[in-house]
């Protein structure tokens, strides 16, 4: 028998919890436009060499790649062994199927979609173009707490000439992240860092500069995993023991920014890359520090990493705020940087970019887990339901319906002529807050019964418009 479970790390959602999750994008978007953001979308697949290899190698391995349409596979399975039979060139079986039958896969992130766009739509874009995205993206990952296979982000991005950069687009998206969690009463702390300062301290400590990538992507478990297996980590891949010795002091600094930038000074003596990312970095904090943040908290945090091979200068993560620093409540709600080169891969040079993406699935656990979700008001599907007392009756409540779904109050019929106690028991069971009742009597009289459930009270109207005004006063 075959099972009607979902897939793992994809969720149903109810409409109270879609209530709740409509609400966190309304207000994400209506904070998104009012920085002057304008909304694209994407498709929700690309095609393989648009996405393949902008990620990293663990990017490649988790990203869903789908098939041709129609019987593709059967044949290819079957040109694959007649050619193996031929004694032809031995060929890998995984390697041959995902060339012959794949050349499309669900988008991983929004940002390199994003880019896709800016170069496929070069002529039509005035630079700086600023754009914000709120889209499924799916991934092939192991499902776990607060990890899905298909999660909603909520992306914001400006692109603009490389002649031009300012530091001044990441004060923004700090400051926009800062009026987002306001709004939400949702206090958080943004941990900034640069890839330069990154790259410095693989300077310092002797490091394979060809390592590079290797020691980001272990470096970005510090929090998570901590010093130990983040170091064993390191060793296995080939870093020296004694190079991440010299540094690891860096990575777990307690100071405040000023103590970490007068070290990151004198470390960086000698290394004009690590210069420019502790200048880049003072710059945006100063200058935050003089402009003020209403509910945000900005670390400098030296083993942030991020994984993505795209960054290039100033990174950023967004976590919940909690007083006690507990590390088991560290879990990241947003995130992104500055991506210098993305576009040099589509072949369009001279264009960086530089965003934040925020997870919304992540933003919804947290605050349902701070209790921050319950006074939310969600929509009931109805504000009035009309009691079905047959055909002839409705069609003559029939103007009576259409004249309050005009007034905007949404309204609903029962669609079966039942017992009247169901009907009744349907609003009850449905928090519809009100029934209108229009039966024989009711059609003589020219009234109209009204009913509001929670309160068991009936009231007579002799006309609609006195209908709508009392509900309408009614929220």
């Amino acid at each position: 028998m075959e099972s009607n479970n979902i897939p793992k790390g994809t969720r149903d959602f109810s409409f109270i919890e879609m209530s709740k999750r409509n609400y966190l994008i309304k207000t994400i978007r209506k904070k998104f436009e009012l920085f002057g953001f304008n909304p694209i979308e994407t498709p929700s697949f690309e095609n393989i060499s648009t996405l393949i290899g902008k990620y990293g190698e663990e990017g490649d391995y988790l990203m869903f790649k789908l098939l041709h349409s129609g019987n593709v596979l059967k044949k290819r399975i079957s040109d694959f062994f007649r050619k193996k039979n031929e004694k032809e060139k031995t060929v890998d079986l995984a390697k041959f199927l995902t060339e012959q039958i794949s050349n499309k896969a669900l988008r991983y992130d929004l940002t390199v979609p994003f880019v896709r766009y800016v170069v496929m739509h070069k002529n039509e874009i005035v630079f700086p173009f600023k754009r914000y995205q709120i889209q499924p993206v799916w991934r092939a990952d192991k499902p776990q707490k607060g990890r899905f296979r298909e999660f909603y982000q909520c992306d914001a991005d400006i692109i603009s000439s490389s002649s031009y950069q300012s530091l001044w687009e990441e004060i923004e998206l700090i400051q926009l992240c800062d009026e987002i969690f306001t709004k939400l009463n949702f206090p958080i702390i943004i941990y900034i860092n640069h890839r330069d300062i990154l790259g410095g301290l693989v300077e310092i400590s002797g490091i394979n500069n060809n390592l590079l990538k290797d020691f980001t992507t272990s470096l970005d478990k510090w929090k998570k995993i901590g010093r130990d297996l983040v170091k064993k980590e390191m060793l296995c891949k080939g870093i020296p023991s004694q190079s991440f010795e010299k540094i690891e002091f860096f990575f777990d600094m307690k100071e405040n920014f000023y103590k970490k930038e007068k070290h990151l000074t004198v470390a960086f003596q000698a290394s004009q890359k690590g210069k420019k990312g502790i200048k880049d970095i003072s710059f945006i904090y100063k200058n935050i520090k003089n402009l003020s943040l209403k509910n945000t908290k900005l670390e400098l945090d030296i083993s942030l990493a991020r994984g993505m091979n795209y960054y290039t200068g100033t990174i950023f993560e967004i976590v919940p705020f909690h007083r006690n620093n507990d590390p088991s409540n560290y879990i990241s709600i947003g995130g992104g940087g500055r991506y210098e080169k993305l576009a040099n891969l589509f072949g369009m040079k001279n264009i960086c970019g530089v965003g934040v993406s925020l997870g919304l699935d992540r933003i919804y656990l947290a605050m349902e887990k701070e209790n921050l979700l319950q006074t939310i008001s969600y929509n009931y599907p109805s504000k009035v339901l009309f009691i079905n007392f047959g055909d002839e009756e409705v069609l003559y409540a029939y103007k009576m319906i259409n004249f309050l779904r005009k007034k905007g109050i949404s309204t609903q019929l029962y669609p079966h002529a039942v017992k009247i106690e169901k009907q009744f028991r349907y609003a009850n069971d449905n928090n519809i807050p009100f029934t209108i009742s229009i039966g024989k009597n009711e059609i003589k009289r020219s009234k109209i019964r009204v009913k509001n459930i929670q309160e068991r009270t009936e009231k007579e109207y002799n006309n609609i418009s006195d209908v709508v005004s009392q509900l309408q006063l009614i929220k």
